[in-house]
């Protein structure tokens, strides 16, 4: 069932909990209290104790070898759709990512570069006849206020990628992967799909649309990582220099991994 605006509001909270930098800020909130306090031989332990631990926090999520082993977990499971089928759909099936919207600066609401990117892709597919109608899902994910949806938003590019008015389905209340599924199934019903999103989110996405019934099959967009995990960073000698965009990869990947394991846990897998 979908989640009240309270729970989905509770649902964003939480994951919070799961990112490596939240982690990594309480650590260090820890460690500035014992800091400025009086010193005293425990404290001092605790000190030692919580400096080594945000070093280690920080240098293990934030060196590419973790990240993209992390990451690699995810999309290798995620194997490329192969064009050269003849095999044809009911409808192609592209899952917002996000959306930005606009403000005193941004002059347009804007999908965001995961969403560009899945939508490009779902558009290339259209455009070589896999299917006769392409279907965007996804709402307004904004826990306080509103923002853009989207699955407009989508639409609006879409069109513009000059893809016909007719051809396109929109479902534009869906906030999570799971309402994705809930969503798509009373709009199409148990049709044959061709699945478009990140390959990092192909697990847990094609898992759950198969969960409802719908015969989906995936069709990864946007890898993160070239190769498989343990081949990655091979003849790589800065591999384990830490690095920003590594840090942002391993939150990403956690994010994931602790998402399936929730949707498993839930049976929405």
């Amino acid at each position: 069932m979908d989640m009240s605006p309270f729970f989905f509001g509770l649902y964003k909270l939480v994951k919070f909990a799961v990112y490596p930098f939240t982690w990594l800020f309480v650590l260090l909130g820890c460690l500035t209290v014992l800091v400025v306090s009086p010193v005293s031989p425990r404290r001092l332990r605790w000190i030692r104790v919580l400096a080594v631990s945000a070093f280690l926090l920080a240098f293990l999520f934030g060196n590419s070898v973790v990240a993209d082993t992390l990451m690699g977990l995810l999309e290798r499971q995620a194997l490329p759709f192969d064009s050269s089928t003849a095999k044809r759909f009911d409808a192609i099936v592209v899952l917002g990512g996000g959306a930005a919207g606009k403000g005193t600066l941004r002059p347009l609401d804007e999908l965001s570069d995961l969403s560009m990117k899945r939508t490009i892709c779902g558009v290339d597919l259209f455009a070589q006849g896999f299917a006769p109608r392409i279907l965007f899902s996804g709402g307004d994910p904004t826990i306080i206020g509103s923002g853009p949806k989207e699955a407009l938003e989508m639409k609006r590019m879409a069109r513009r990628l000059g893809v016909p008015e007719e051809a396109i389905l929109i479902e534009d209340q869906a906030r999570t992967t799971y309402e994705n599924a809930l969503a798509t199934k009373r709009l199409i019903g148990p049709a044959s799909i061709l699945l478009v999103t990140s390959a990092s989110h192909i697990p847990r996405a094609l898992g759950s649309f198969r969960k409802q019934g719908l015969n989906a099959t995936p069709s990864p967009c946007g890898y993160t990582v070239r190769n498989r995990p343990g081949e990655s960073w091979r003849g790589r000698l800065f591999a384990l220099l830490p690095e920003v965009q590594a840090f942002e990869k391993s939150t990403k990947a956690t994010a994931e991994l602790v998402g399936m394991l929730v949707y498993w846990v839930t049976g929405k897998l």
